[in-house]
């Protein structure tokens, strides 16, 4: 394998391997925002419990999101300088007002999140909280609007060295940019909604009135939030369609330009031969789904040269273990509800169960997804315009292949001490919170005493 090949597997290694932290941190920021929101406007302990025990997981998430990330804005420089050179002037900006906007903010009240329960009070407490939360959707707005406008470039004018940009609003706007944004939310909510529910069935045995609780909190969001996410992917898959439509092709396995094009179930598509093998597909189902007409026409991967299209099989597969789970998530929301819609905290076991297989079902379904979005665009960096290819770094290939070694047996070791504290966070479970919480309304009596 030669440089390009490299690069491009290392900088797919870590982007996966960091989106993993994200996508909880965004959900669970919220989550405790809220619950905390909830205990100051009824002073029930459940709500500051349900804060205090997520804000553990969140904090180690948080920092293996802020680890994990740094390393691919130096990967940039390292391994796709020539984009740097080249796109700079408009990814420089936005990855800057990422930082300026974002990470500073969650910097800033991060501290008094963590650590500030007894040093100040408490509305101030939930204004560090709820700055955080609003502060790791900001991060997301930036980066999605960054990588959204290498999916769908607009805003600037293409000269010999690059783009000159002629309207912020256009190139932060970009056409794909509101889409991609809502679904990346919307599935960290979702991604979240299963962890907690996972979790919280873990947690049932012992802390029954804390797990029931998140439990049904989770279960209610998820059966609302799960179609809601349907919808908004349909949204995104047409307009995909309109600025994208190789990429459309490779997601469907369509060769031939075709009107009333079946629902590819199953296939093995063969880019060499230009064909799929043992091909099983619904007539007719992919024309409406992504045009609403059943005579539709879906334009083929043979429209354009070999050269501009993407890796199929990869895109293919991934959209059909996305959209797979995404079905997969619905049932379980909508069966999970029937069975707590009653006021019992006794679940059947094997709900339990399943809801605790089911935790990890968001980020694979995210991560599928956004090697659809990213590897769908190949050969392109910026979506006709830029070539990955052609801003490369000059390394050797001993070398990249070197640090992608170790930055695979570096990322394994890390991910497994993450998942070690995880665990003891969870098996330790709610209950030495009690202290904690009376400790708060004595040091809240106090201050109420001081102030008067």
């Amino acid at each position: 394998m030669d440089a390009a090949i490299l690069s491009r597997a290392q900088f797919a290694f870590t982007v996966s391997y960091h989106i993993l932290f994200p996508t909880l941190t965004i959900g669970l920021a919220l989550y405790i925002a809220i619950m905390e929101g909830a205990w100051l406007k009824t002073r029930k302990q459940i709500y500051l419990q349900q804060a205090k025990f997520w804000l553990k997981p969140f904090a180690i998430t948080f920092g293996m999101g802020v680890v994990s990330g740094i390393v691919l804005s130096y990967e940039f420089g390292t391994n796709f300088s020539k984009f740097s050179e080249q796109a700079g002037a408009v990814i420089g900006p936005l990855m800057s007002y990422e930082v300026l906007s974002a990470f500073f903010l969650e910097a800033g009240f991060l501290g008094i999140m963590l650590f500030g329960w007894d040093k100040v009070s408490e509305r101030v407490h939930f204004a560090a909280t709820a700055t955080v939360a609003v502060g790791t959707m900001i991060s997301a707005f930036w980066i999605l609007s960054a990588n959204s406008w290498m999916q769908t470039p607009q805003g600037v004018e293409w000269t010999a060295t690059g783009p000159v940009v002629l309207s912020w609003w256009e190139v932060i706007f970009n056409p794909s940019f509101p889409y991609r944004l809502t679904h990346m939310l919307m599935a960290s909510f979702i991604t979240t909604g299963f962890v907690i529910a996972g979790v919280s069935a873990y947690l049932t045995i012992k802390h029954r009135e804390f797990s029931f609780f998140s439990l049904k909190f989770a279960i209610i969001a998820l059966a609302f939030l799960t179609p809601l996410q349907a919808y908004i992917g349909d949204l995104h898959g047409l307009n995909v369609k309109e600025h994208q439509p190789i990429k459309v092709a490779a997601m469907e396995g369509i060769w031939e330009t075709e009107k009333g094009a079946g629902l590819r179930l199953f296939a093995i598509p063969d880019q060499e031969k230009e064909m799929n093998h043992f091909e099983i597909k619904i007539p007719h189902l992919a024309s409406l789904i992504l045009t609403h007409k059943l005579d539709g026409e879906i334009q083929g991967l043979k429209s354009v040269p070999k050269e501009d299209r993407p890796p199929v099989a990869v895109v293919f597969y991934s959209f059909r273990i996305m959209v797979g789970l995404g079905i997969l998530m619905i049932l379980t929301a909508w069966i999970s509800l029937w069975f707590i819609r009653k006021k019992d905290t006794q679940l059947p076991k094997r709900l339990r169960q399943w809801l605790m297989l089911m935790i990890p079902s968001g980020f694979i379904a995210t991560l599928a997804g956004w090697w659809v979005v990213e590897v769908g665009r190949q050969p392109f960096l910026v979506y006709g315009h830029i070539r990955t290819h052609d801003v490369i770094s000059d390394l050797p290939p001993s070398h990249v292949a070197f640090t992608l070694f170790l930055f695979i047996t570096v990322y394994t070791l890390l991910f497994g001490v993450y998942l070690y504290f995880m665990r003891k966070v969870i098996r330790k479970g709610p209950s030495q919170l009690a202290e904690d919480q009376i400790k708060v309304s004595l040091q809240h009596l106090a201050m109420k005493g001081d102030q008067a």
